[in-house]
């Protein structure tokens, strides 16, 4: 595998701006694609936001800013965005569809030496591979939100990636200065098996009384030492989007300890999303 200087990220979104922006940071060129201009202004303006929090707290200095906007540029064109890239990140929406959708496109734009990588959190790698016509180049990467922030990087061997693949994944993922940890191909891969039994089973507290989301996440901050607990998590991920986790984590394992509670059912019908609605399991409109 060559050195990796130039990433295209698909996707402008909540993992899409902050993988392009760490990968930036770095000193690869990084060409960001987005489905429409109002999508790549809108990841290049929270990269922008970004940068400004990390430069109020010291973390970040003009040069180190000014560099990560010079070398991220934005593009709606998947083609335009892979065809010179080294490595190739998807980080569009958890659908099966849309990601296959995308890498049938990229397979021919993209180099052959290209390492091809998703972000999937859950999804089957190999069933991603599938449209590509070399497997053997395709890993997956799953990033942790914010990515600027969270050092896990989650890299995911499929039957047909390649020791060579997987090897400069994680290689590039230690020098965006994170912990890669090494998965075989599963449901759920490692974070996502263990997170979605947490976060179901506390939803499902709450549905029965058992606590307040408050008090459900307080012990397994306190008691566990866990950064953040499974509710406020589940706001800051999207509770459409764990729900959309567990209904597939439900099939493909048939534990029901993945079987999504009515209530998280009912809070996505009404729009309850978490924090990207203002209301989840918290009020984020402050």
């Amino acid at each position: 595998m060559s050195q990796i200087n130039t990433v295209a990220v698909l996707g402008a979104g909540t993992m899409g701006h902050g993988i392009a922006q760490v990968c930036a940071a770095v000193g690869c060129e990084v060409r960001m694609y987005g489905i429409n201009e109002d999508a790549v202004a809108s990841g290049l303006e929270r990269v922008r936001g970004n940068l400004a929090k990390g430069m109020e707290r010291g973390k970040v200095t003009e040069d180190e800013r000014d560099g990560v906007l010079e070398r991220l540029t934005t593009t709606t064109s998947i083609e335009d965005a892979v065809s010179s890239a080294d490595l190739v990140v998807e980080a569009a929406p958890e659908s099966m569809e849309i990601k296959t959708h995308i890498f049938g496109a990229v397979d021919s734009a993209a180099p052959p030496h290209a390492i091809l990588a998703s972000n999937t959190s859950s999804l089957s790698i190999a069933e991603i591979a599938a449209v590509v016509s070399d497997p053997s180049r395709f890993v997956g990467m799953h990033f942790f939100n914010p990515v600027h922030i969270m050092a896990l990087v989650e890299v995911v061997w499929g039957h047909a990636t390649s020791a060579a693949t997987r090897d400069a994944a994680v290689a590039f993922a230690r020098r965006l200065g994170k912990e890669p940890i090494v998965v075989k191909d599963a449901p759920g891969f490692a974070s996502s098996r263990l997170g979605i039994v947490l976060g179901m089973e506390a939803i499902r507290m709450v549905e029965q009384g058992v606590a307040s989301p408050e008090d459900i996440d307080k012990a397994m901050e306190l008691g566990y030492r866990h950064p953040m607990g499974p509710l406020r998590l589940t706001d800051l991920v999207g509770l459409d989007v764990r729900l959309s986790i567990a209904e597939y984590l439900h099939k493909t394992l048939g534990s029901e300890a993945f079987a999504p509670p009515e209530l998280l059912r009912r809070m996505v019908a009404d729009g309850k999303l978490g924090k990207k609605t203002g209301q989840g399991f918290y009020s984020w409109n402050d």
